[in-house]
């Protein structure tokens, strides 16, 4: 029986790291070892050691923007790559990302007739806005958007707030919430792993240390990390607070951290790309803080939950989903007031951090095996939704401005393609093949031939419409200048009767 096979596509992949990218590896993985067979299509980075994935992965050419966004934007429509993921003979595909992505995505179910699955993993109004500030240009990339989405034959979302933020951007079809999982096991590591990753830091065993794991952006909730810290150092309560990872923000972090006082209290560390030693901190920490907003589900405070570490989290934001607090984790409002009123009583009591980790280790924790075998379940539903035409009228309606670049593209390099093809044919001689390809370039010109006729013969209409439609405005013109000039004559002659009626003289006075 041959495998069920599945092309995930998305824009960041190792060693680009962000939680999409995370997830996209251990959909890979656990479909691998599970369930089936899974190829990642994702775009190239130059110092990209692919060997170490239990699945392929593909690589098409990408530019570099990290300096502006952070990441390589992928140039998806390269011939090649589109004819060796065709030759895969894929029975779904699933995108995570709805621009290039999904572009992509759209343009392989053109061409083999397989679903297309979608994940919302990011609030994408708030990456909007921070790339353009027009309000009017924000409202059409967010159109444009959710048209992209719309055109996919399944939407899930990784939290309830995640499909709450994407009917926000204007999404009015239906979704799925399917959470994504943890990768770490349950439990704890070593304390001899834990002192060998932290070694190189201040960090006194009688005060509690506070930890944040993730991508260095003022919009995580940053700022109010620092200054409910503030808060804490000015009462005179001690810590310590280690920041793990990079991001464009993180020069200015850095700097505002300073500018302070809390040097020597707050660390922050490189990037850490190796997960074990991310665990082991994670192992160290006595709260994990994260106000974040802009997160649609906090894969962070899961993994923290897998090493009974609890959370402090904002009231009501995605990554809060499910917490009870005071028992799986600590709410608070989305300031920095807030998070010192709840951090200092905790800080005093050390075995209340430890409940509260205990709690979510309990509630929280979902393994990324468990998730995927509930996403691979649904794959075979939305195959048999879609081979039975459920899905048909979202083909019917497939004509948004994403799904005709990419349509445009595929032609143009298919055309190129074959060109190349006969090129090749016309050397070696393959006379069949050569015929087949013949043909198939003549009946692409006889098309382009009928399409320019029929655009033709509509103009022709069209002028001809317009010039029944001139000399019908010209007639009726004249129409009103005739019936203006009568008009004119009989108020004359009127004028004329009247003027002789008063000069006659009146019998009466005769």
């Amino acid at each position: 029986m041959e495998k069920t096979k599945i092309c995930l596509i998305n824009d960041s992949f190792p060693p680009a790291i962000d939680g999409v990218a995370n997830a996209v590896v251990n959909y890979g993985t656990y479909i691998t070892k599970n369930h089936g067979e899974a190829v990642v299509v994702t775009p190239f980075y130059p110092d990209a050691d692919d060997s170490v994935y239990p699945f392929p992965v593909v690589r098409y050419p990408s530019i570099d923007v990290t300096r502006s966004v952070g990441y390589r934007a992928g140039m998806p429509f390269d011939a090649e790559v589109l004819a060796d993921l065709e030759r895969r003979n894929f029975d779904l595909i699933h995108t995570h990302c709805p621009i290039t992505s999904t572009m992509l995505a759209r343009t392989l179910r053109d061409r083999i007739d397989r679903p297309v699955v979608f994940t919302y993993h990011t609030k994408f109004d708030i990456d909007i806005a921070n790339a353009v500030k027009s309000r009017l240009i924000q409202e059409e990339a967010a159109r444009l958007l959710v048209q992209n989405i719309s055109a996919c034959d399944e939407v899930w979302t990784v939290s309830r707030g995640a499909g709450e933020n994407l009917r926000k951007l204007g999404y009015e079809g239906d979704y799925r919430v399917m959470p994504n999982g943890v990768d770490f096991p349950l439990g704890r590591v070593s304390e001899d792993a834990v002192a060998e990753a932290t070694k190189d830091y201040d960090l006194p065993a009688d005060l509690p240390v506070f930890l944040f794991v993730g991508r260095m952006m003022w919009y995580k909730g940053i700022r109010i990390i620092l200054d409910a810290l503030k808060l804490l150092d000015e009462k005179g309560v001690g810590f310590r607070m280690v920041f793990v990872g990079g991001g464009n923000d993180k020069d200015e972090i850095v700097a505002y951290c300073s500018s302070l006082g809390l040097d020597g209290k707050v660390f922050f560390t490189p990037a850490i790309r190796d997960r074990a030693v991310i665990r082991a901190w994670y192992c160290r920490a006595d709260l994990f803080l994260f106000p974040s907003t802009f997160d649609t589900n906090g894969l962070v405070v899961r993994e923290a939950a897998a090493c009974a570490l609890g959370s402090v989290l904002v009231r009501g934001s995605c990554a809060a989903e499910d917490v009870a607090d005071g028992v799986s984790g600590v709410l608070i409002e989305e300031n920095a007031a807030s998070m010192a009123a709840a951090l200092e009583p905790l800080c005093r009591n050390r075995d209340a951090m430890r409940a509260v980790g205990e709690g979510a280790q309990r509630e929280l924790y979902l393994s990324w095996e468990d998730a995927v075998k509930g996403a691979f379940a649904r794959y075979g539903a939305v195959m048999d939704n879609y081979r039975s035409g459920l899905y048909d009228a979202k083909r019917r309606d497939d004509r948004d401005i994403y799904h005709t670049v990419g349509e445009v593209i595929d032609r143009y390099n298919l055309a190129r393609e074959y060109q190349r093809l006969a090129r090749e044919s016309a050397v070696l001689d393959y006379a069949g093949i050569r015929t087949g390809i013949e043909d198939e370039v003549e009946r692409m010109r006889a098309q382009q031939a009928e399409d320019t006729a029929i655009a033709a013969m509509k103009l022709e209409e069209l002028k001809d419409r317009v010039l029944d439609a001139r000399a019908a405005v010209l007639a009726g013109r004249q129409q009103l200048a005739d019936q203006a000039q009568s008009l004119q004559e009989d108020l004359r002659a009127r004028l004329r009767a009247a003027l002789e009626e008063i000069r006659r003289p009146n019998d009466r006075f005769l």
